[in-house]
């Protein structure tokens, strides 16, 4: 029997390797919606914070983060093709499925952009997408997927790069995971108590799977 049920992926970081993409584009809109751009000579450090403190210090109104996503999804679907997965993951996905464990995606980007990312058959294997959430909504999407799937949260774990992630994962009560090459620094995340930390995309299958 697998360890979970159900194994809840974030995907930008963690199955999605988008964080050039995602720094590029940040500085698009830091001009456009007039918020500071990322320093990055200091990426180390910034690594380390949460996304509150990162919002603070690109001083980054919440009112404004509604226009600023749907800017982020437009531009993200005109290039979501150069997109490439990390190393491993379609074949984690295709083991996890293949051992019983029911998949699914909570993502602040669109089930759209992710869809052409991970093409036909992966999408395929993936039995929910919740996309489309806050920066800070992602337990209200966790609990839509538990409900819609059947699956006790006892049963079912989150797999991210961030801490809000964590925090989204334990208000609503799954088990968390983390992935060490991902938005937020490893020891940042360690010091989180996850329940699980992978170091590499190939410890996912041995440890929930």
């Amino acid at each position: 029997m697998p360890a979970y049920r159900l194994a809840i992926f974030d995907f930008d970081g963690t199955l999605g390797d988008t964080m050039g993409w995602m720094l590029d584009a940040s500085d698009q809109m830091a001009e456009k919606f007039g918020f500071r751009k990322i320093d990055r000579s200091q990426l180390d450090t910034l690594r380390t914070m949460t996304a509150r403190d990162l919002m603070k210090l690109q001083r980054l109104p919440a009112l404004k983060l509604p226009i600023i996503a749907a800017h982020f999804h437009t531009l993200m679907a005109s290039e979501a093709g150069t997109i490439r997965m990390f190393d491993g993951a379609p074949e984690t996905l295709r083991s996890l499925h293949a051992a019983g464990v029911k998949l699914a995606v909570v993502s602040s980007n669109t089930e759209a952009n992710i869809r052409i990312v991970l093409g036909d058959e992966l999408s395929g294997l993936v039995s929910q997408f919740a996309c489309g959430a806050t920066v800070f909504g992602k337990a209200s999407k966790f609990r839509r997927v538990l409900k819609a799937l059947g699956v006790a949260p006892a049963d079912a774990v989150s797999i991210g790069d961030e801490i809000r992630d964590l925090d989204a994962a334990r208000e609503v009560g799954l088990a968390t995971a983390v992935v060490c090459w991902g938005y937020t620094a490893p020891d940042a995340l360690k010091a989180q108590r996850p329940d699980h930390v992978f170091e590499t995309m190939g410890e996912i299958v041995g440890r929930i799977g």
